[in-house]
């Protein structure tokens, strides 16, 4: 969810510190989103948390935010007027997660994707697809 500071609103008498089979996630896209929603989401009582850098806009430090998490998923916009996604962004919460031992997944470049300095225009189906074939998922 993007309005984490209101899960507490919004869960189920019964919820305690969470159900075994409910995951939440807290998105975020750029590090201004990640810097308010993370620290309330490391707060509550959830057992399965994910974090969504999607659309990832800019460079994101996640590593203060990672105790507890299991995934974090990273990828672009997928449409005509996308904001740029570079894969160096990508690459380095691959790394912070692996440094934090949390899983990564890279789910989809962006329709508009920096990639070694050059700028690539791809099809919203070709999105997945170049992501997965970069084989950086861990």
């Amino acid at each position: 969810t993007k309005r984490i500071e209101r899960f507490m609103e919004c869960i189920p008498g019964d919820w305690a510190d969470g159900y075994d089979n409910v995951t939440i996630g807290c998105t975020v896209e750029n590090q201004d989103r990640a810097d308010f929603r993370l620290p309330i989401f490391n707060k509550l009582p959830i057992k399965h948390k994910n974090i969504i850098c999607q659309p990832l806009l800019e460079q994101v430090d996640l590593a203060p935010y990672l105790n507890q998490i299991e995934l974090v998923v990273a990828g672009g916009e997928s449409n005509s007027c996308a904001r740029p996604l570079n894969y160096e962004w990508i690459l380095s919460i691959r790394e912070q997660c692996i440094r934090s031992k949390v899983h990564f997944e890279f789910r989809q470049c962006g329709t508009n994707f920096i990639k070694d300095g050059k700028m690539y225009r791809l099809h919203v189906r070709q999105l997945c697809s170049q992501a997965k074939k970069a084989g950086i998922n861990c």
